[in-house]
C-alpha cells in the first residue's frame, strides 16, 4: 500500500498534509443549488475514513480529506440513493467538459416515467402547502372581513399559500435532510417559488371563475369548484417541475 500512496503522491492525484491526511479532488455533476451541495456533502461525509468534505458548487468539484485512501467506488456507492448526482475523477479538462455538457430536450426527454412520478409527488406536496394557506386566508377574510375587495383577497390568499408552502418545505428539509434552518429556508425558496406562484395563480383564477371567489360551504358547487381549482393548480406547474427535475435535478420537495 505504501508504494501505491507514493505513486499517487508523485502524480499529484492525492495531496498530503502534515498530519497525514490525504485530500482527493473529484468532479460531481448534477448539483444546481445549495440543497444539492448539502446533500452531496452529507452523503460523501458518511463514507468510512472521510475526515472532511468541501463542495465547490460553481465548479462542480468536491475535495475530500480522508485518513486513508478511499476508492472512488465507495463515494459512488454513497451517492447511489441520488442517481442524478455522479462523481468521477477530477482532471484538468473536467471543468471545460462540465461547462460544455448540456441536455437538448426532445420527445424522449419527456418520457421518463420515474421522473414524472417523482415530479408529481413533489407537486402534490407543494399543492398541500399552498392550499392550506390559500383557503385558510379566504375563509378568514370572508368570515371576519367580508367587504374586502376580491382582488385584495386573491393577493392575500396567494401570499398566505406561498408562506405556508415555503414553511412546510423548510421544515421537511430541516428534519428529513438535517439541513440547518438557514440552508433549509434558502433551499425551499430557490427550489419551488416559481412553481408555487404558478400554482397559486391558477388555483385562485379557477376558483374565481366558477364561484366568484365566495366560500359557500353549504353549496355543492363550491366544493366542486374547490376540486377543479386544486386539479388545475396541480397540473399547471407539473411540466415545469418535471423539466427542472429532469434537467437539473431540481425539485420543489
Amino acid at each position: 500500500m505504501e508504494w501505491l500512496c507514493n505513486f499517487l503522491k508523485w502524480n499529484k492525484v492525492v495531496e498530503y498534509t502534515d498530519d497525514n491526511i490525504m485530500t482527493q479532488t473529484y468532479m460531481v455533476s448534477g448539483m444546481t443549488c445549495n440543497g444539492c451541495a448539502a446533500t452531496v456533502k452529507k452523503s460523501l461525509a458518511s463514507v468510512a475514513h472521510v475526515k472532511q468534505v468541501t463542495i465547490d458548487l460553481d465548479k462542480g468539484r468536491a475535495e475530500i480529506s480522508t485518513t486513508s485512501l478511499v476508492p472512488l467506488v465507495q463515494f459512488q456507492k454513497s451517492l447511489s440513493t441520488y442517481p442524478s448526482y455522479t462523481i468521477a475523477e477530477w482532471n484538468q479538462g473536467s471543468q471545460s467538459i462540465r461547462a460544455q455538457k448540456s441536455i437538448n430536450p426532445d420527445l424522449s426527454f419527456w418520457r421518463d416515467a420515474n421522473v414524472w412520478q417523482r415530479a408529481s409527488l413533489n407537486t402534490l406536496n407543494c399543492l398541500v402547502g399552498c392550499s392550506i394557506g390559500d383557503f385558510a386566508a379566504v375563509i378568514f377574510l370572508q368570515r371576519f372581513y367580508p367587504d374586502t375587495l376580491m382582488s385584495v383577497q386573491m393577493i392575500l390568499a396567494t401570499a398566505a399559500g406561498l408562506i405556508t408552502s415555503v414553511s412546510m418545505e423548510t421544515i421537511l428539509l430541516k428534519y428529513r435532510e438535517n439541513f440547518a434552518w438557514s440552508t433549509a429556508l434558502q433551499t425551499a425558496l430557490s427550489m419551488s417559488f416559481i412553481s408555487m406562484i404558478a400554482m397559486e395563480l391558477v388555483m385562485n383564477a379557477t376558483d374565481f371563475m366558477i364561484t366568484g371567489g365566495k366560500a359557500a360551504f353549504g353549496n355543492p358547487l363550491y366544493w366542486t369548484a374547490l376540486g377543479v381549482a386544486m386539479i388545475a393548480g396541480f397540473l399547471a406547474p407539473l411540466p415545469y417541475n418535471y423539466y427542472k427535475l429532469k434537467k437539473f435535478n431540481k425539485a420543489c420537495h
